[in-house]
């Protein structure tokens, strides 16, 4: 039996996903952990790409806001945790991870607000809105696809990377893949890498549909959409002396 035959069997196991600690625990403590990371993160990008998109400026600072938080790789930051106060487990990786996530959520916040046409602005302003109320009623629909786009790509990230916890002692779907490696159990650590992509799969399916359902405006699923025919012509009845009417 290969390594991947011993994976699908450990994942065909009942015991492993019921028992304490098992499969369906760690899932739970790992979409947890992403979960948090993920609101924190647009906790911190949507204001600030609301106000920098609103005002057409910033666009250098959101650059270079983005460029810093890829730059620096989320096991550096784990790294630099596990010697500071905040110590190893769960809270050092949603907060490393919550970094991680804000690149994506700020940049397409502040692209989908700043894309607005200004002269739908104006016209929103002169029908009497207020500031709050063009806020809430014009530009946030229009710069909603994107700014779900962002909030989704990062929580795919966030989930497939959130597999690092177990290096400094969290937990999550990644516990597998660390108990797997230091067994020299390949079977395990594959199963858990399968575990970890298939959240991540099932993470982006959610979230794609959630942001179409939110999305304002007429829409259909591509696979229910009903071709028309166009309508034939009605050919005029001849009169009796064979002119048409």
């Amino acid at each position: 039996m290969n390594d991947f035959s011993r994976a699908i069997t450990y994942l065909n196991d009942p015991f492993n996903w019921s028992r304490p600690n098992g499969i369906a625990d760690l899932a739970l403590e790992h979409i947890g952990i992403s979960a948090v990371a993920v609101l924190a993160a647009m906790v911190v990008a949507l204001p600030i790409g609301v106000a920098l998109g609103t005002a057409r400026r910033g666009a250098g600072l959101v650059v270079v806001l983005s460029n810093v938080s890829r730059a620096v790789p989320t096991l550096a930051l784990l790294t630099l945790f596990a010697v500071s106060p905040i110590g190893f487990g769960n809270r050092a990786t949603t907060i490393a991870l919550a970094v991680f996530a804000i690149p994506p959520i700020l940049t397409n916040t502040f692209v989908g607000f700043r894309g607005v046409d200004a002269e739908v602005r104006e016209a929103a302003r002169g029908m009497g809105m207020s500031r709050a109320q063009v806020l809430g009623r014009v530009e946030l629909p229009l710069a909603l696809p994107l700014v779900t786009t962002g909030i989704r790509t990062a929580a795919v990230q966030v989930v497939a990377t959130a597999g690092l916890a177990a290096l400094v002692g969290g937990g999550g779907l990644g516990r597998l893949i660390n108990l797997g490696f230091g067994q020299q159990d390949y079977g395990v650590m594959i199963a858990g890498a399968i575990l970890v992509a298939g959240l991540a799969l099932l993470t982006e399916l959610v979230l794609a549909t959630l942001s179409w359902a939110v999305t304002p405006g007429p829409r259909r699923l591509p696979f229910l959409q009903v071709r028309t025919t166009p309508k034939a012509a009605a050919v005029p009845e001849p009169t009796a002396s064979g002119v048409p009417l």
